[in-house]
């Protein structure tokens, strides 16, 4: 029987994953996700199409190295006032983001797709639209000095799992989508794929 592979070292997926009774490896596709991303953009792919390409390029890669078993490929972007918004590199850069987005909504595309053999099978693609509040910079200096260079993992600065929730007004999506990984749908595909007991 075939086993899964997650290629991604991100830690929020992996714990989705280990929290659903999920058995898997971790793989990484060592993917160059910025240059895919600046080739994509100069052919004005939309953001939805970017992270299901980045989440295509990972599977695929690692399923080439791992034909026999099911690899799971993700991404997650952040649009931003018709822009794609990376992750910061430091905490000012960190700061600047958020008080960039406060007060306004912004956009989180996450991309899931399967591949066996070196070839997709499945793909799924959520969206998902957070509003942040008006908060103060007084909260947010603390924000950022009690969660630190962690919350640069992630591309929107913030983790809604935790403390973050704080920063937001409203929410309209799904919760799993905006932590990494469209669970629910991934794991009706694991199950018709038999990966999974039905």
């Amino acid at each position: 029987m075939s086993g899964i592979v997650l290629a991604s070292t991100s830690p929020a997926r992996a714990a989705l994953l280990r929290a659903a009774g999920i058995a898997f490896d971790i793989e990484p596709a060592l993917v160059d996700e910025d240059a895919v991303k600046q080739s994509l953009l100069a052919e004005r792919a939309a953001p939805r199409a970017i992270a299901d390409a980045l989440a295509t390029l990972k599977a695929i890669r690692v399923s080439q190295r791992r034909p026999d078993d099911v690899v799971i490929g993700a991404d997650l972007v952040l649009e931003f006032e018709a822009r794609l918004v990376s992750k910061s590199e430091s905490l000012a850069a960190a700061r600047a983001l958020l008080l960039e987005l406060r007060g306004k909504r912004h956009a989180l595309h996450c991309a899931a797709v399967l591949a066996k053999a070196g070839a997709p099978v499945w793909r799924h693609v959520e969206r998902a639209l957070l509003t942040m509040r008006d908060f103060s910079e007084v909260y947010l200096d603390g924000y950022l000095a009690r969660h630190g260079e962690g919350l640069l993992s992630g591309v929107g600065c913030y983790r809604i799992e935790d403390e973050g929730i704080q920063l937001f007004d409203r929410i309209d999506g799904d919760y799993f989508a905006i932590l990494g990984l469209p669970l629910l749908p991934l794991l009706n595909a694991l199950r018709e794929h038999s990966l999974l007991a039905r």
